[in-house]
């Protein structure tokens, strides 16, 4: 019986590379923007833990899963969660050795993680779907309006463009497992609500944290072009709204949202610069 829906033309298979990024961290390395950098640096603060976590709730169901091509794809899923884990930990040392308060970050974020690890399976689960779901609406964005990097320095745009192309690949792995094994169409979108929540909330402390550091926390020209960067042009928030949305829809599934043709262009632009 195939439970998995992945494309067969896309492939869930960890690349085993690394990213320098500790002198890009050291500047402003989204175009010398205060705010378009604290808001990408404080999305890594989350992957560590977050990753790692999403690995612990899928193993909780491999066993229960006979569809070679899926235990095969969940193989691929965690290896590409281990290395994503693993290269924004350092990103988040260098983060550290620059003067942020990430010991802190991590203090607070840390322990919400220990609550969701406490979580019955099926939530944890659950939950990993949710987070997954926005990890790939914003891997697509990234992949589809490349502009959006534009200023960035080249590892930086090649570190961020990397994980959104493997998050893409592997979207609808714990998806499957959860449809195949739980099923409970009201539990995935009940959890996505608490997903939604505490996503942006991290997100805003960390971002307000990092901002702080930065000396940039009141300046309101700083927040000005980080809400149009966010919410009017480009809006990057703005225009992945609908995608966000779409998971509480009736027989929603991630590639529903059909963008392989984005990956093919996306790694040979990767295999360019790294």
């Amino acid at each position: 019986m195939t439970i998995s829906s992945t494309p067969d033309d896309v492939s869930v298979a960890p690349r085993h590379l690394r990213f320098d990024v500790a002198e890009d961290l050291k500047t402003l390395w989204h175009g010398n923007d205060a705010f378009r950098t604290a808001f990408f640096n404080a999305l890594s603060l989350q992957f560590p833990d977050g990753e790692q976590q999403f690995i612990n709730a899928v193993r909780h169901y491999r066993d229960r899963i006979d569809d070679p091509k899926l235990a095969e794809e969940i193989r691929g899923f965690i290896g590409q969660e281990a290395l994503h884990s693993r290269e924004h930990k350092s990103y988040n040392e260098a983060l550290k050795a620059r003067g942020y308060d990430i010991d802190g970050l991590d203090r607070r974020f840390r322990k919400h993680m220990d609550w969701v690890a406490r979580l019955p399976a099926s939530r944890q689960l659950a939950g990993t779907c949710g987070a997954e779901h926005y990890t790939a609406v914003l891997a697509n964005a990234i992949l589809s309006h490349p502009e959006w990097m534009d200023g960035a320095t080249p590892t930086m745009r090649a570190l961020w463009r990397w994980h959104a192309i493997e998050e893409t690949e592997h979207k609808s792995v714990a998806f499957d497992v959860y449809r195949h094994c739980i099923g409970n169409e009201r539990l995935r979108r009940i959890v996505f609500l608490f997903v939604t929540w505490n996503f942006f909330k991290y997100t805003f402390i960390n971002t307000c944290s990092l901002l702080k550091t930065d000396g940039e926390l009141w300046n309101l020209r700083t927040w000005l072009g980080g809400l149009n960067f966010l919410w009017g042009k480009p809006g990057v928030l703005r225009k992945c709204l609908p995608d966000f949305l779409a998971y509480f829809r009736k027989g929603f599934h991630p590639w529903q949202q059909d963008n392989r043709s984005l990956l093919e262009d996306n790694l040979r632009e990767l295999e360019n610069v790294v």
